[in-house]
């Protein structure tokens, strides 16, 4: 469905992204979330959030053996916000936290410790003894992680000589099975900085060595997808970890590899409203491809992100101006750099829906005109889109720019030092009633400035 063609109570009788989406845009108009100072806000569905966590659960639980033990850790990174890690571990997804402010935005959201994994390419010593004082579960990058590790495991060991880890801890792998079509997020190229190059000559055998001479590591991670990444690719990855697991227990005589850490990256599709492809195409096609995964025998941690939340995000902006250069009409809104900075720094890999409503958010008709639709940012390239067909848009309308629910509104870039806007998780009754809750409130302008410094003006200015 494009995002010109709108659901409405009289065309389905059924509960869908896109009507509830409209329905909370019109709600925004009604309540005022653009009135006074704040011309740009951000949408979170609250329904949505809870059914791509259904969706992700109920898929693994299909394919996997009964009884599997079984970790759904949402990655932090795609929207860092205290309130949706929340929401998201009273529906039963953990947390993959890749720094130490994502650790405490996940504590502060009540996540338990055995529900948290920290995967990060350059962790500290202190983030390192701190992951393993609380017992989350270490997915060590590299063989110079591995050994502050070992020193943390050797002093713990001082005191008590049979002490290991408190954490499970595992090594991350990149399989080099190769990258998709953005090769900035690809993270299984021959060339990347995530994890130990396993086709890198001596790579191998010095995994197998190292899980040898460490009993208490148990673990093996990877990550082989991305937005742009097919899933038959993603599954290739997974492949080459399931079988380098099988071949260090094999080396073992035991099952010292208990868990498979599978990542996430399934991509999302942004031509449309169609959900493709699914958690349970997915997960089927990992039973299909990589049977011994799933059999029981080992438990399975998975690290989805962009592919729970992006569908279920919104920016809403109004039209300040609407202007021509070139005989081209020009939208010129407060939604751009700051909050979608990869659809306008990078527009084919990023590619952004847009839907024009008028100001009373409704929905906008009238014959399609292609047309821009421009950020606030003081640079000829801040546009939401460019050249795009839509229904004129006119001073005071309304534009929404759909499936920006993970990595953008939530990860702000302080381009002209643009305040950060309101995030507001809604819920539509059954009656059509759209309520609001309030995630983050909107930045001020004392914030921003208390940020940049503003309580010593004069440091610079001492002998």
């Amino acid at each position: 469905m494009s995002p010109g063609k709108h659901i409405t109570d009289s065309d389905s009788g059924t509960d869908t992204v896109a009507t509830r989406r409209d329905r909370a845009v019109r709600a925004a108009a009604e309540q005022g979330l653009l009135d006074g100072g704040e011309a740009v806000c951000a949408l979170l569905d609250v329904a949505g959030i809870r059914a791509s966590a259904a969706a992700l659960k109920a898929a693994f639980t299909e394919v996997t053996a009964p009884g599997t033990a079984l970790l759904h850790a949402f990655a932090v990174k795609a929207a860092p916000l205290v309130p949706v890690l929340r929401l998201l571990d009273a529906a039963g997804i953990g947390a993959e936290v890749a720094s130490p402010g994502e650790l405490a935005l996940a504590r502060a959201a009540g996540v338990r410790a055995d529900r948290i994994v920290l995967d990060s390419p350059a962790k500290t010593p202190a983030e390192l003894r701190e992951a393993l004082a609380l017992g989350i579960a270490v997915n060590a990058d590299n063989p110079q992680e591995l050994d502050r590790i070992d020193a943390l495991v050797s002093a713990a060991g001082d005191a008590d000589r049979a002490a290991a880890p408190a954490s499970p801890v595992g090594l991350r792998i990149n399989p080099q099975t190769g990258g998709g079509s953005i090769g900035a997020t690809a993270t299984a190229t021959a060339t990347s900085k995530f994890g130990v190059a396993l086709r890198d000559e001596g790579a191998r055998a010095w995994v197998v060595r190292a899980f040898l001479d460490r009993p208490w590591l148990t673990r093996l991670h990877t990550h082989s997808g991305s937005q742009g990444v097919p899933t038959a690719l993603m599954t290739r990855g997974v492949r080459e970890l399931y079988e380098l697991a099988e071949e260090i227990n094999a080396a073992a005589g035991r099952r010292q590899v208990d868990t498979l850490d599978i990542g996430g990256g399934l991509p999302v599709n942004f031509a449309s409203d169609e959900e493709t492809p699914t958690y349970a195409q997915y997960a089927r096609l990992l039973k299909e491809t990589v049977p011994g995964l799933l059999d029981g025998r080992y438990g399975l941690v998975t690290e989805f992100g962009r592919s729970l939340l992006a569908r279920h995000g919104t920016v809403l902006t109004r039209v300040e101006y609407a202007k021509s250069a070139g005989s081209r009409p020009i939208a010129v809104t407060h939604a751009g750099v700051q909050l979608v900075t990869r659809t306008v720094y990078a527009p084919e890999s990023w590619p952004l829906r847009v839907a024009a409503y008028d100001r009373a958010g409704r929905p906008k008709g009238g014959p399609a005109v292609a047309q821009d639709i421009a950020g606030p940012a003081c640079f000829a390239g801040d546009l939401l889109a460019e050249n795009r067909p839509l229904p004129l848009l006119e001073q005071g309308d309304l534009v929404a720019a759909l499936d920006t629910g993970a990595y953008c509104f939530t990860a702000h870039y302080g381009y002209n030092s643009l305040a950060r806007p309101g995030v507001y998780g809604f819920t539509v009754a059954p009656g059509g009633g759209v309520r609001f809750a309030t995630v983050r409130a909107p930045q001020t302008l004392a914030e921003i400035v208390a940020e940049s410094g503003g309580a010593t003006p004069d440091a610079l200015l001492a002998d």
